[in-house]
């Protein structure tokens, strides 16, 4: 008895637990219910890939997963459409276009040193450019304005400026340091409100940069930083690391960053570059009002079948059948807090496999209840009934969950996104059901039958034959 005390006590500090879990972390939603972001990328062959196939393919899901990783998405789901298409669903997301951002970047990082050449044949432009802005300052000074000489100053402006901006990419020549030697990329906070990219490369890449920033020291020649052939920073090498170079393996991207453009590129880097071009060719936010209506008949759904499953144990297996409905009760409460605590984002799916673990917990009881009525039937006490209803139960329960995980197992290997979800929460379902079939309904049970008003055999098998009756009592 003392036992049985035990574990009821240790059965309400669950409920109490489950209920304080439940009201502290609700379960997050999937794209079905609460709406989010969906995405199509369309991957491209390029010069070096003439054919997108299949590992292409593969390659550029293994990096949008680890980019959607980096945004913190539950239960997201990236799969491949056709042969040159993925599909992204992102829950939660409302952002489509910083997704897009995220993800559809090709995110080549480059590091380049500048041509010296290059740098005198600029310096001379931008010296140009200097004394032509002089000038133009002097004619619109001037007492009278001479139109056509303003007109004729400002285009060879705008002349040396584009010649300087097609000149740039020219500047610099790469280094063989690539984002490929990266380990880690990490948004920062500098001065005020800026935030800078922080790198750290590994062992290869610390000594390319190292070399490379000491043959850049102290010359003003600079450093390019080029994500997709792109210059996103230039930064000048001090004279200080004109010995040994910048070593350490760890540099730093500044530039206009804030917060969010920071943290995207670092997101970029961190999941790698993507083999080949992609581009979004849809982009679409996902509204959650279909969510909201099937949520509202998924309750409707569940809580009338639960409740016909509650009113038919009680009619058919009379006080049994009412220690099985608080023993589901309690199943959903530590089913729900176990989905909250291991982060399950809930489906449709996977509602429909937690209403299933549901009856799969049904079973188990009627198992049980089946086997002691017919140990009272055989003539047997009311105690011994019920303990060899559990005990000869308990293989047949067993067996039948070992199928069931079997078959959740198949399903979250082999299956993906919603599928698995479903897998999930009914393997996690059937295991709470063995818990509460096994330990709360026994508990339960063997704490009626110490009560002498409830140790009456019709109370558990309501056709029990009279002389079995007094039997049963004993």
């Amino acid at each position: 008895m003392q036992k049985q005390r035990s574990l009821l006590a240790l059965i309400v500090v669950l409920i109490i637990a489950a209920i304080v879990v439940i009201v502290k972390f609700p379960v997050p939603l999937g794209l079905d219910l609460q709406g989010g972001s969906q995405l199509t990328i369309q991957v491209k062959p390029n010069e070096e890939i003439k054919r997108i196939t299949e590992r292409e393919l593969e390659a550029v899901q293994t990096v949008v997963e680890n980019r959607v990783n980096g945004l913190g998405v539950s239960e997201p789901v990236i799969q491949t459409v056709g042969q040159d298409q993925i599909l992204v669903q992102l829950p939660g997301v409302n952002d489509p276009e910083q997704a897009e951002r995220v993800l559809g970047g090709t995110a080549q990082l480059d590091f380049r040193r500048e041509n010296a050449e290059s740098r005198a044949f600029v310096n001379n432009r931008q010296q140009q450019i200097q004394g032509l802005l002089e000038e133009q300052q002097k004619l619109q000074s001037a007492k009278e304005r001479d139109e056509k000489a303003i007109a004729a100053n400002n285009a060879q402006i705008e002349a040396k400026i584009k010649e300087i901006t097609e000149l740039e990419a020219k500047l610099f020549e790469r280094t063989g340091l690539t984002g490929k030697n990266l380990k880690y990329a990490q948004a920062t906070p500098t001065q005020g409100s800026n935030w800078s990219v922080a790198l750290e490369f590994d062992a290869k890449g610390g000594e390319l940069f190292a070399q490379l920033t000491k043959e850049l020291a102290g010359t003003g020649r600079r450093l390019g930083i080029f994500l997709d052939d792109k210059p996103i920073s230039t930064p000048v090498v001090g004279q200080e690391f004109e010995k040994t170079g910048i070593t350490g393996g760890r540099a730093e991207i500044t530039g206009n960053f804030n917060f969010e453009s920071a943290n995207e590129l670092a997101l970029q880097l961190r999941g790698g570059a993507l083999p080949v071009p992609v581009e979004i060719v849809e982009n679409r936010t996902v509204g959650a009002t279909l969510g909201r209506d099937s949520i509202q008949r998924s309750i409707y759904a569940g809580v009338g079948g639960l409740s016909l499953v509650l009113i038919f144990m009680v009619v058919y297996y009379r006080l049994p059948g009412l220690i099985a409905d608080l023993a589901l009760v309690i199943y959903a409460l530590l089913t729900w807090a176990t989905f909250a605590l291991l982060g399950v984002t809930l489906t449709l799916p996977g509602i429909a496999g937690f209403i299933l673990s549901i009856g799969m917990a049904v079973d188990a009881n009627v198992l049980i209840f089946e086997r002691t009525r017919e140990e009272l039937r055989a003539g047997k006490s009311l105690y011994r009934s019920v303990e060899s209803g559990f005990y000869r139960a308990f293989s047949s329960i067993l067996d039948s969950n070992v199928t069931t995980w079997i078959a959740c197992a198949a399903l979250f290997w082999l299956g993906s996104g919603l599928v698995k979800g479903f897998a999930l929460t009914l393997a996690l379902g059937v295991a709470m059901s063995m818990f509460t079939a096994i330990t709360c309904s026994r508990t339960f049970l063997m704490l009626a039958i110490a009560i002498p008003s409830l140790r009456k055999p019709e109370l558990y098998c309501p056709s029990l034959p009279a002389s079995n009756k007094a039997q049963g009592a004993t």
